[in-house]
């Protein structure tokens, strides 16, 4: 496609949607109309609904339309809407400040960030940076956005998973520790779960012993004693285990019959809670 042709399509496109989702997003969505990302793409405003939470987010308008492998694309073509809104306000708050043209409370609330980003004509949207295009003092006079001053602000964009840390043992190389197998973490897990269940049985009454879960279970007493034990593991090592971080050779069997205080858990096991 010849690239006068498509920066016509690419316009006529962005401001279908502006012009959509303008008024159903002017609420949550501060930066419409100002974002582009450094191949010169609108990005306009989406969201994402996730286990029933909504999620925003900027996307340049190739990725969007899935032209990713045929146009010439950015750097970055999805960011968070609440993440690059917080820096850009915090930016500009900071900027203007420093020029003494606003109180430091300036754009504390949404509508004073509206009034500021007025002054803004554009923001380019790069892979360590943002670059915000100041609208010309004199409208009227300079026409051409260019003829304003720019900000450059390091930036960097939010991975999309949080990295999980490994529980390291301590005196233990971080290169050779590996995660515990997923097999013996849906045990563990399983085992915590089970653990707990039995004991609220006991605290409820509904079992008025061990005994009787041994029974129904039809395992030794024992056995029931050393899986309700995991129901006092630490907050912490519990959610380790969910989220895989635990070292590969600690499950069920390790982390049965542990000690009351929860730091000293972490001490017997040889881990380092950080």
């Amino acid at each position: 496609m010849d690239r006068a042709l498509f920066d016509a399509v690419q316009q006529k496109l962005s401001d279908q949607w502006t012009n959509r989702t303008t008024m159903r997003n002017a609420s949550d969505h501060l930066l419409t109309g100002l974002l582009f990302d450094d191949a010169g793409h609108r990005m306009v405003p989406t969201h994402a609904t996730k286990a029933g939470i909504r999620y925003r987010y900027y996307v340049s308008l190739p990725h969007l339309y899935g032209e990713s492998k045929t146009a010439i694309v950015g750097s970055v073509s999805r960011v968070p809407a609440a993440e690059i809104e917080d820096v850009i306000a915090k930016s500009l708050n900071d900027h203007l400040v420093a020029e003494k043209e606003k109180p430091n409370s300036s754009i504390a609330q949404g509508g004073d960030r509206r009034t500021v980003l007025e002054q803004v004509a554009r923001i380019d949207v790069h892979q360590d940076r943002l670059t915000i295009l100041w609208k010309p003092a004199d409208a009227e006079e300079a026409s051409d956005p260019a003829d304003g001053r720019t900000l450059s602000v390091p930036w960097q964009k939010p991975p999309s998973r949080k990295s999980r840390q490994i529980l390291i043992p301590n005196g233990v190389p971080q290169n050779e520790v590996r995660p515990t197998r997923i097999e013996r973490r849906a045990r563990l897990v399983s085992a915590i779960a089970r653990g707990r269940r039995w004991l609220d049985e006991i605290v409820s009454g509904s079992d008025t012993d061990i005994n009787q879960i041994a029974a129904r279970q039809k395992c030794s007493v024992r056995q029931v004693n050393m899986t309700i034990s995991l129901a006092f593991l630490a907050p912490d090592l519990v959610k380790a285990a969910v989220e895989g971080r635990l070292p590969r050779g600690i499950g069920v069997e390790r982390l049965r019959d542990p000690p009351t205080e929860w730091s000293r858990q972490f001490e017997a096991l040889g881990l380092n809670p950080q």
